[in-house]
């Protein structure tokens, strides 16, 4: 059966803001979503019975840097038969749209996976500063903040080693989307070849209210400097990240932050 809609796939650990993202961009034309399902936060993963999906899978502050869950090309769910066991199970439940949005944070360990299952697929990583990220997901875990700005740098480096091998994929940083919305917004738009949205929806800051929980050391500094974040709830401008098979594309993505593509010397 040939299919008329590709997907974009929106991914992120806990509280990093992938669900804002991805009402945004099913906000833009042509685009369907995952609405009224009877599972949390409208996400694909618990729809479908493709891979498993239990208690044990998807926790936070653990799922982005176990190996058993980094599905990549060929590994063992690179088969037709996950495809099309994915596709049926997520029909009934999509809106209408040529695009089809799906969040779920573990997206963020399925990259290379689905690219494989689906090749005319997009990524969408959602980043949020590992403090704000840390302290919001405090109330779920069991580690020191230490431990869990560690597992924020781990889970980024395997990202970025991931994101080599994506043909199209874009970083948006929560604190870029926050401070400029329809920039944001935009920037989605260009970045699926869509039109923008007429009015964007009003959106809060919510990194203040984490300021002092938590806080990156020296070393954890260093590693956090290429995402452009700093000590102290820190932002710093910072390369944007983005892929596409279309060299037009990626240059109105980056258009839209032009006011962003220099990082600043290490201190």
């Amino acid at each position: 059966m040939i299919q008329n809609h590709r997907y974009v796939f929106v991914g992120g650990l806990h509280r990093s803001g992938t669900s804002l993202v991805a009402r945004l961009i099913a906000g833009l034309p042509g685009v369907g979503a995952i609405s009224d399902a009877p599972v949390p936060e409208n996400e694909g993963v618990y729809l479908q019975g493709a891979i498993p999906h239990t208690a044990m899978h998807g926790a936070p502050m653990h799922f982005a840097t176990d190996p058993a869950q980094h599905h990549t090309e060929g590994t063992r769910y690179d088969t037709l038969e996950t495809r099309l066991r994915i596709e049926a199970d997520w029909e009934p439940h999509f809106g209408p749209g040529h695009w089809r949005v799906e969040k779920s944070p573990v997206n963020l360990s399925r990259m290379r996976l689905y690219q494989q299952l689906f090749p005319l697929s997009q990524f969408v990583v959602v980043i949020r500063h590992p403090e704000a990220v840390s302290a919001a997901t405090a109330k779920w875990v069991d580690l020191a903040p230490d431990e869990m700005l560690n597992h924020w740098l781990d889970a980024h480096e395997i990202v970025a080693r991931d994101l080599r091998y994506l043909h199209s994929a874009l970083v948006l940083r929560y604190e870029d989307l926050v401070s400029d919305p329809v920039r944001a917004v935009s920037c989605l738009a260009a970045f699926l070849q869509v039109a923008a949205m007429p009015t964007v929806p009003e959106v809060y800051e919510g990194n203040q209210r984490y300021v002092g929980q938590a806080r990156l050391s020296r070393g954890q500094t260093r590693r956090a400097h290429s995402w452009g974040y700093g000590p102290g709830m820190q932002i710093y401008p910072t390369e944007l990240k983005v892929s596409h098979a279309l060299r037009s594309v990626r240059e109105q993505v980056g258009a839209c932050f032009s006011a962003a593509l220099q990082r600043p010397p290490m201190e």
